[in-house]
């Protein structure tokens, strides 16, 4: 298949073939007539060729930018307008081509294949007929805003080209600076359609305006230093003949660092015309953008209100748990806020600063995530390798990033799933914390899952949604507590109720902005106060739920979402029920919107009883 961006004309072509491939599937399969479940099946991979095509960064981070489709690790992703516009045209097309499958013969594995693109490609075409940002097409960073503190090419390109972008000949080095040489364009497109939303009156936040200038000034003077643009092909080549550090910072030189102080010119006059009203509910069609993103981050039609207020019930209930054990351990004077607080000023639980405390962070992790993969057995009939590498952030990226993320890493297991962590301050993590922290993102979260979703139909590898990916990161801090993990650690358990409580304050929080006009600093205060969370943990995050509307509030959703239907399959089977096969039964069925979620539950019960 041709490798370059879809055209509507070309996507609509491409459709056509499909459709005769569907028709005409016996060839495919050795001559004999195909069932409707294989012609579905190539059906889905056209479509999931057809989306690597226009993002081709993710073929390289699942390992799959090979053969046919090697010239995709030569590219980047096209952010200009028309870029957009393609990729848009694109997805309206294939969901035709999705909708015009009937169902009559399928299996339920391609049933399920259906309804996930039905929801999440739907679901970006009500987000694109927005006039905003970025639309995450079966991804969870949907954002109003083209370039700020946590969203960009300048933050997103040099992370991909380090860690993503594999470097193991010349061929391969050949491609990075293919794709370095393609990001100035990529700086360009987002600068057009910075111009745009400021020519609608769509303006940040100053003080998201203040963290992103100051990001990409570092930036710049890090890569005019020579920095990891440069440093990370010169390191990674030093048996591949060529002079590839000067090549490199050639184009840094001459392309680069002039396309990054154009984008930064443009921030600086955007600055100029901001404000400091946090929410959605202050800008042009805000409350129409909040009320989708907020759908797209729970797949629910759940409105702003009933979430506050479900985040009101949840964050009671959980400090209903944590009270007792405050009391065990001596604090019983004040709300479990302040206890939190007080506990987490203690000596005892922090790391120290600098160096020695990063380097023991890291310690401290890495055994972490080897006690609770050898628990694993316990909890899963089939289990993956749980391949994680644990790296710092880009020190660029840290003033503005959260405390960690992570992700799996490639279907063939070459590239390994990542926990990135913030080590900008080591007081952003305590002893009693950082444990849950770790199954959340790791094992059995974020980098577990996701290697079982690697072994699904390519597409079903590609699209997510934010409450099941955020749910299950949850639902495995639950599991690592069910399985021992706090079994005489009282402060670890309260670390890990701290948590979900963490995630029922997101949903008060991330109302509170966007639909109920609270200042940032309400909101930074209510996590400080209500749960005793550090100002310096929480004012970073604030600032998230600000450039990403509604995303906070999928993790508790989705988690008790989990645990219902999990309540579900106990009620149902009684006695057969088995722990390890109703979490099989979650991750094979793979990344879905909740309402799939209960399907497959459904069927799993069916199958059981």
């Amino acid at each position: 298949m041709n490798q370059a961006l879809v055209t509507r004309r070309g996507a609509l072509t491409l459709l056509g073939a499909a459709s005769a491939s569907v028709a005409l599937g016996a060839c495919a399969h050795g001559g004999f007539p195909s069932t409707a479940s294989d012609r579905t099946k190539d059906l889905l991979d056209e479509i999931a060729w057809r989306l690597l095509a226009a993002r081709p960064e993710e073929a390289t981070a699942l390992g799959i930018d090979k053969g046919l489709h090697a010239g995709l690790r030569r590219k980047l992703e096209d952010k200009s307008p028309e870029g957009v516009a393609r990729l848009a045209s694109l997805i309206e097309s294939d969901l035709s081509a999705v909708r015009s499958v009937s169902s009559a013969g399928l299996d339920s594995a391609a049933q399920t294949s259906l309804a996930v693109i039905e929801s999440a490609y739907s679901s970006a075409l009500e987000g694109f007929a927005l006039p905003y940002g970025d639309v995450a097409v079966g991804g969870w960073r949907n954002t109003p805003y083209v370039v700020i503190q946590n969203v960009g090419a300048y933050l997103d390109i040099p992370r991909f080209l380090d860690s993503g972008h594999p470097v193991r000949n010349a061929g391969d080095a050949e491609a990075y600076l293919d794709r370095l040489s393609q990001m100035p364009a990529q700086l360009d497109g987002e600068r057009e359609r910075i111009a745009i939303a400021e020519a609608g009156d769509l303006v940040p936040p100053d003080f998201l305006l203040d963290r992103t200038i100051a990001q990409m000034e570092r930036t710049i003077r890090d890569q005019a230093a020579g920095g990891i643009l440069v440093q990370s092909l010169a390191k990674r080549c030093t048996n591949i003949p060529g002079n590839w550090e000067a090549h490199a910072q050639g184009i840094v030189t001459s392309a680069v660092l002039p396309a990054l102080q154009r984008q930064l010119d443009a921030l600086k006059r955007l600055r100029a015309a901001a404000s400091g009203a946090p929410g959605m509910r202050e800008r042009p069609h805000g409350s129409a953008y909040y009320a989708w993103s907020l759908k797209a981050a729970t797949t629910t039609p759940t409105g702003p209100d009933d979430v506050h207020a479900m985040g009101m019930d949840e964050l009671t209930a959980l400090h209903a748990r944590m009270d007792p054990i405050l009391r065990k351990l001596g604090y019983s004077g004040g709300s479990v806020g302040e206890r939190m607080a007080a506990l987490s000023h203690d000596p005892q639980f922090r790391f120290p600063e600098g160096g020695p405390g990063r380097a023991e962070i890291m310690r401290f992790v890495r055994e972490r995530i080897d006690w609770i993969t050898g628990q694993m057995p316990r909890a899963f009939r089939t289990l993956t390798s749980g391949n994680v590498e644990v790296r710092r952030l880009p020190l660029a990226e840290e003033p503005g990033a959260p405390t960690a993320y992570g992700g799996p890493g490639s279907i063939d297991g070459s590239i390994p799933g990542k926990m990135w962590i913030n080590l900008g301050t080591t007081q952003l993590h305590r002893k009693y914390d950082l444990p849950t922290l770790v199954h959340h993102e790791t094992v059995p979260g974020h980098v577990w899952q996701g290697e079982y979703a690697n072994r699904l139909p390519l597409i079903r590898s590609i699209l997510q949604f934010n409450p099941y990916s955020e749910g299950w990161a949850l639902y495995g801090e639950q599991l690592a507590d069910e399985l021992g993990a706090y079994e005489d650690d009282p402060v670890g358990k309260l670390g890990y109720l701290q948590s979900l409580a963490f995630r029922a304050c997101r949903m008060v929080v991330d109302t509170g902005l966007h639909a109920k006009g609270w200042s940032r600093e309400r909101a930074v205060e209510f996590f400080v106060t209500r749960n005793g969370n550090t100002r310096a943990e929480v004012s970073s995050e604030v600032d998230r739920y600000c450039s990403w509307p509604g995303q906070a509030c999928g993790y508790k959703i989705g988690h008790s979402e989990i645990l219902r239907q999990r309540d579900r399959a106990i009620s149902a089977l009684k006695g057969r029920y088995d722990l390890r096969d109703f979490n099989q039964s979650l991750v094979d069925g793979g990344n879905v919107p909740l309402n799939v979620l209960a399907d497959n539950v459904t069927r799993y019960i069916e199958d059981n009883v």
